[in-house]
């Protein structure tokens, strides 16, 4: 793929700290392409990861984590988006616990990663831990994702609540991480509905947007604190710079007890012909001028020849 300088689809990303002064270890990456495999079709490729490890260690993950997956990925072509993404993450794992295991590593380091890979109007999603992937469409709020945690794992298997999940000791112990000794199982479910099966959602990838959709990825410093219920009034706003500041400042409202990152993408509504008129009608008069012109000077040169071979030929 090539990297272009502009992307078609409106992004705004922000990372803060949060308000207890911890080290940011939440970093993330908002990248636009082209490719000659599918010509007409913009592409964007957004990847959001919390850091683990402490002392430096879930910093150096997690800003490993997303500049080798955006490498791979702007190294790639999007013929096989999935395959791609699952060899991109998988791969990354191996060199964070490489560098982890290393003499100048940080034994124990990794991260999650939540990644959404944008082909025309196509989505593609992949996920490792609780960074979660968002979809806002007609005033609803699907979590696309699901988290690779143990209260989301016992919730599953009925054994607490979700009112217990949130205040449960082992609330942030992970499942899955990149940096694990061995790979980690990337989950390419894209779930629409609480409901369907494991089949049903893999199947979704690939989903076609609609204009006015809005794609949003959160590290869990954010969805901690604010409930998918609140998220959906806050993600609902009226422009993407209000989206991410209010849903940071809501956050750091209620204590900012972790590092707090979001992006927000939006698909942008079909231009109508009359808005692509209003803004091309310059081109279009110049347009038909020049060819008027051409058929003009055509006209003439044909009456004048005709004009010439009836005067010199019998």
């Amino acid at each position: 793929m090539k990297r272009t300088q502009e992307t078609t689809y409106p992004v705004v990303a922000r990372s803060h700290p949060g308000s207890t002064g911890k080290n940011n270890e939440d970093r993330f990456a908002v990248s636009a392409y082209r490719s000659d495999t599918v010509p007409h079709a913009p592409i964007l490729v957004a990847i959001i990861s919390d850091g683990i490890g402490g002392h430096r260690g879930g910093e150096i993950a997690s800003e490993m984590t997303v500049n080798l997956i955006t490498q791979y990925l702007a190294n790639s072509e999007p013929t096989t988006p999935l395959k791609t993404l699952q060899e991109a993450i998988q791969s990354t794992s191996n060199l964070v616990f490489e560098q982890a295991e290393s003499e100048n590593g940080t034994r124990g380091m990794g991260s999650t990663v939540a990644a959404a890979w944008i082909i025309g109007k196509q989505l593609y999603t992949s996920h490792v831990g609780d960074s979660r992937i968002f979809l806002l469409r007609n005033h609803q709020l699907h979590q696309l994702s699901v988290d690779h945690s143990w209260v989301q794992e016992a919730m599953d298997m009925g054994i607490i609540t979700e009112a217990e999940a949130k205040k449960h000791p082992n609330a942030h112990v992970i499942r899955r991480y990149l940096g694990s000794p061995n790979p980690p199982a990337v989950d390419q479910r894209l779930v629409l509905h609480s409901m369907e099966s494991d089949e049903s959602a893999m199947e979704n990838q690939g989903l076609e947007l609609k204009s006015g959709d809005r794609i949003v990825l959160t590290t869990d410093g954010i969805t901690d604190l604010i409930s998918n219920e609140e998220l959906l009034g806050l993600l609902d706003g009226p422009s993407l710079e209000q989206v991410v500041t209010q849903t940071i400042d809501t956050a750091n409202e209620r204590g900012g007890f972790d590092n707090l990152s979001i992006i927000a993408i939006e698909i942008p509504h079909s231009q109508s012909l009359k808005e692509w008129f209003d803004q091309n009608w310059p081109k279009i008069v110049l347009g038909m001028i020049i060819i008027l012109l051409v058929l003009l000077v055509g006209s003439l040169v044909w009456l004048s020849r005709i004009s010439f071979l009836d005067k010199f030929l019998p």
